[in-house]
């Protein structure tokens, strides 16, 4: 082989090898420096895509526990306000009972009154003032808590509140006032609306699309509409007849109409009978009905007690069940995305001395050519 100047080529092979070698050990440098072996897209396209999503994923979680853990302290809030709605109907149900006896002269019966109309104002402040950051919890109105990273239905868990829902207690609890609780229909048209009337208080329902078959479906059909739903409940007896009931404290009379032979007009009465209730402590047999409504509206707390109860241990799993969730997508996360450092550190090692290796190799190469200067001697 002939001997040049102008190229010399075991100096730009080793000047090759080195260059290779010097990314090697910056780019190993760099995984060391960082703990991560995806640094940029161009480390692992694929493993970057995986790994961002599976961040996301943890991210979520943890947001989520966090929700999960705000909506035990909202039903604890509501709860432990409902226990002392609990104590207040208790306390109340006692005087009842105390009431029952005629033992009780007016002024004995007047102090009863007096209590029980503080105990019944109470209620009303603390359905009204009971919230979590500004949410009102004792209004009957639903909670929607976020509990998962997705946007499904599967990651939210709603909390229905309506037993819960503290001025029906009091309204329920109407003591001294003779309330219209309901009326029966025994004639209905299926297939038409209805008109009804309590008070000052008109609602309509239109006729349906579908008709129903039964009292029962008219019930439903009727209970599924909005305006009736915020005044009355539907229902049917053990006759058969269809029953609606008053929500509204110390209402007139119920009356029931249906559409006449022009539609929109409603001029055929189907009332049948009124039930009347007078709730007080002015006698034994108003004090015996108290006793009997104080009991229902106790029965109705407990439930909402026993659901909020029922939703914390619901969450208090689904906090459990996200933490080894993360766990589980953090490692997986790891395992893509984290430096094996002894590894790392042995390819480091490899670099580092083929980079020396490589200096001294080039510095060698450019001495290689030298030896021409002997020939111009």
């Amino acid at each position: 082989m002939g001997m040049q100047v102008n190229t010399n080529i075991a100096a730009n092979n080793a000047y090759r090898n080195l260059a290779t070698t010097q990314n090697d050990l910056s780019k190993s440098l760099e995984k060391l420096s960082s703990g991560l072996r995806i640094n940029r897209a161009a480390d692992d396209a694929a493993g970057l895509t995986v790994s961002e999503g599976l961040k996301s994923q943890v991210g979520g979680l943890t947001v989520a526990s966090r929700n999960a853990q705000d909506g035990i302290s909202v039903l604890q809030t509501a709860e432990g306000s409902l226990n002392e709605v609990t104590s207040i109907l208790q306390r109340v149900r006692d005087l009842a009972v105390q009431a029952g006896n005629d033992s009780n002269n007016i002024a004995s019966r007047d102090a009863i009154k007096t209590e029980v109309k503080a105990l019944t104002t109470e209620l009303t402040r603390i359905g009204e003032s009971t919230n979590f950051n500004g949410t009102q919890l004792l209004t009957g109105k639903t909670l929607t808590f976020q509990v998962g990273a997705n946007g499904d239905d599967n990651s939210q868990i709603a909390v229905n509140l309506s037993q819960a829902k503290v001025s029906d207690v009091v309204s329920a609890l109407n003591f001294g006032v003779t309330t219209s609780q309901s009326v029966s229909a025994t004639t209905v048209n299926y297939a038409k609306g209805f008109q009804f009337t309590q008070g000052g208080a008109v609602v309509t329902v239109a006729a349906p699309t579908t008709a129903p078959t039964s009292n029962a479906g008219v019930a439903t059909n009727l209970n599924a509409n909005t305006s009736f739903a915020q005044n009355f409940s539907a229902s049917t007896n053990t006759a058969g007849d269809l029953v609606v009931t008053s929500k509204a404290a110390g209402a007139t009379a119920i009356s029931i109409k249906q559409e006449g032979a022009t539609a929109g007009t409603y001029d055929t009465a189907v009332t049948t009978s009124n039930i009347s209730t007078t709730l007080g402590f002015d006698s034994s047999a108003a004090a015996k009905a108290s006793l009997v409504a104080i009991d229902t509206q106790l029965a109705k707390v407990s439930a909402a007690r026993a659901d909020l109860g029922a939703n914390q241990n619901r969450f208090e799993s689904v906090i459990k069940n996200l933490a080894v969730s993360k766990e589980n997508l953090t490692a997986a996360g790891s395992r893509i995305r984290d430096t094996d450092m002894a590894e790392e550190m042995v390819k480091y090692t490899r670099a580092n001395i083929l980079s020396q290796a490589g200096t001294a190799m080039l510095a060698q190469a450019n001495q290689s050519n030298s030896g021409v200067l002997q020939l111009l001697q």
